[in-house]
């Protein structure tokens, strides 16, 4: 594919998404719905990418990519990796009655050179290449994690209510050594409360910076109402561990963050050209960056594998853990 021929792709797709409501499927080229038929079983199609010739008056054969991922990918127990570029199936197009027709279709492993970047209907803050150079960052720092441990960056905080707290333990084991507990939620009295408190207290916040086989790797949990009440917590009460240690994920929570993608759903993969499912809050209204998710079942990078109010299993990018503002 040419420089040009990538350029022009792009100004289609963004043309495209301009004229669509932002919580709506992207629109995909006309030689989608037959191009599909071609995908291999136990894999989920994605973004279709413009063909490399547009010009109706050529007839000749062309060429169109969808990018594809495994149907495994939004499964708790085998979650993608963000890291993994996926894969694309290519497709021959002819061009019947001055409409393209998807004639064959070959998966091959995702080329960097064929990567067309899917245009976000919404502002952000960061491009797709952008995020290239933070996951390099953060695959570089991921030496210092765990053997086997999912790199993340997200925040979040503990749903646990055990009035003992939540157990942070040396391995993602139920059975490994406790090294210390995360305090479970904590309402301050009236003359100490913020008119922002939430009805059921304040939460342990903390950094999720790994995963692996359902359990989060943290580091620096504060207090409840930290970022809120000051040093308003009373110190006679149980300190969070704030060290490195590993939390079920059954038990962690947050908030969705404005990750400079589509808001309203979740992707089946973590990556922004990945099939794209509507999804709502526990207020039946579509996600944004505002209230969180029912579930946090995994993580990769930025990505957030979640279960939303209304049982639909994606991911989103950033998740953070305000509990009183948005996170956009």
């Amino acid at each position: 594919m040419t420089r040009l021929a990538v350029l022009l792709a792009s100004v289609v797709i963004v043309a495209q998404a301009a004229a669509q409501p932002v919580t709506q499927p992207p629109v995909q080229p006309e030689w989608f719905a037959g191009a599909v038929t071609f995908m291999p079983d136990g894999y989920v199609a994605g973004m279709g990418f413009a063909a490399d010739n547009t010009d109706p008056a050529d007839t000749k054969a062309l060429t169109g990519y969808i990018a594809a991922y495994p149907k495994t990918a939004n499964d708790p127990k085998t979650p993608a990796s963000a890291f993994d570029a996926g894969h694309m199936l290519v497709v021959t197009l002819n061009r019947v009655d001055g409409k393209l027709k998807a004639v064959s279709g070959e998966l091959r492993p995702r080329d960097k050179a064929m990567i067309i970047e899917v245009a976000r209907v919404i502002s952000a803050a960061r491009d797709e290449t952008e995020y290239d150079a933070l996951n390099a960052e953060l695959q570089a720092k991921a030496k210092s994690l765990p053997a086997g441990t999912m790199p993340c960056d997200l925040h979040g905080w503990s749903d646990d209510k055990d009035p003992k707290g939540l157990n942070v333990r040396a391995a993602p084991d139920a059975k490994s050594k406790v090294l210390g507990t995360l305090p479970p939620p904590y309402k301050f009295k009236a003359k100490n409360g913020s008119e922002n408190a939430p009805d059921s207290g304040w939460l342990t916040e903390f950094a999720i910076i790994g995963y692996t086989d359902g359990w989060f790797l943290i580091e620096g949990a504060q207090p409840p109402g930290k970022d809120y009440e000051g040093d308003a917590y009373p110190r006679n009460h149980p300190k969070p561990y704030a060290g490195r240690g590993w939390v079920a994920a059954s038990k962690v929570g947050a908030q969705y963050a404005n990750g400079d993608t589509r808001m309203g759903g979740l992707f089946q993969a973590p990556h922004t050209d990945a099939n794209w499912m509507p999804a709502k809050t526990q207020f039946g209204n579509e996600i944004s960056a505002d209230g969180g998710p029912k579930k946090v079942l995994a993580c990769s990078g930025f990505w957030a594998l979640v279960e939303s109010h209304d049982k639909v299993r994606g991911w989103w990018r950033r998740l953070c853990s305000s509990q009183v503002t948005n996170c956009s």
